[in-house]
């Protein structure tokens, strides 16, 4: 008698799959220039704005000094959440377009290792970028303020939260993208709802708040992932907050990372039950 051969599994292992994903991340020209203009946008800004007089009195309390390095530090948070908005949307929807994704699922039938596979990758990669690139701006501005005898303590919680914080938020809004666009399946509509969520629907919310002036309006608006997502970086001079609802550092993280989940929770749940 001849011995029966079963069949070897072809899915692959989850470190497998990273690498894979990693492979393809840095092979596709959307990703280096999306992270180029983090780096030129990020550095940019820091040492422009490092460089300018900002009004502060020498010997300024360090509060100010480090509330200071704080803003110079994450001016370009707004801008560089847009781009990798963009570039979450891209790194899914462009697998889809090309007809790639049909492997990956066919390499991993059961679907939920490839897309957490592309949702680690771009995480990893996103915040690493985001990071260095701004601690390599607050160093480049905290010594030009200093030559003005404006002393930042970048040691201080004050201060290392917030820059740390803007690299977590970026790099939530990119995973909250790449739900969107694994969601739509189409770069222009995943990109055109991306940017509707960060850009039009807080202008919306504040407009509204503005002229009916109904507090509940403006604390709604502050569960949007933006504004939700400004709190990870915003400097905290130790005062009382003002009216109306505050989440604060975590409570801001709370909201945008269960938004990302529940987002990503959808998204996952919908690839696994329809066709390519």
């Amino acid at each position: 008698m001849s011995a029966v051969t079963m069949p070897r599994s072809t899915s692959l292992s989850f470190p497998r799959l990273v690498r894979s994903e990693w492979i393809k991340l840095r092979s596709v020209r959307s990703t280096v220039w999306c992270f180029a203009i983090v780096v030129v946008l990020t550095l940019g800004l820091s040492s422009l704005l490092g460089s300018i007089d900002t009004g502060l009195a020498q010997g300024a309390p360090d509060v100010a000094a480090n509330g200071l390095i704080v803003t110079i530090g994450t001016a370009s948070v707004a801008l560089t959440a847009l781009v990798v908005g963009v570039l979450g949307v891209l790194i899914i929807t462009g697998e889809y377009g090309t007809g790639q994704i049909r492997s990956s699922f066919t390499a991993a039938p059961g679907r939920t290792g490839v897309v957490l596979a592309k949702a680690f990758v771009l995480a990893v990669t996103t915040f690493v970028v985001s990071a260095v690139s701004t601690w390599i701006g607050v160093a480049i501005a905290a010594p030009l303020q200093a030559g003005r005898g404006l002393r930042a303590d970048l040691a201080d919680p004050s201060v290392f939260m917030p820059v740390l914080g803007s690299s977590v938020y970026v790099t939530l809004v990119a995973l909250l993208a790449f739900g969107i666009g694994l969601l739509v399946r189409s770069s222009a509509g995943g990109i055109a709802i991306t940017l509707g969520i960060l850009l039009v629907l807080p202008t919306i919310m504040q407009i509204i708040g503005g002229l009916t002036n109904l507090q509940w309006i403006i604390d709604a608006s502050q569960f949007l992932p933006s504004s939700a997502g400004a709190q990870l970086y915003t400097f905290d001079d130790g005062g009382q907050p003002g009216d109306g609802l505050h989440l604060g550092g975590w409570g801001g993280f709370e909201v945008l990372a269960g938004e990302v989940v529940a987002i990503g929770a959808i998204a996952l749940a919908t690839v696994r039950s329809r066709d390519v």
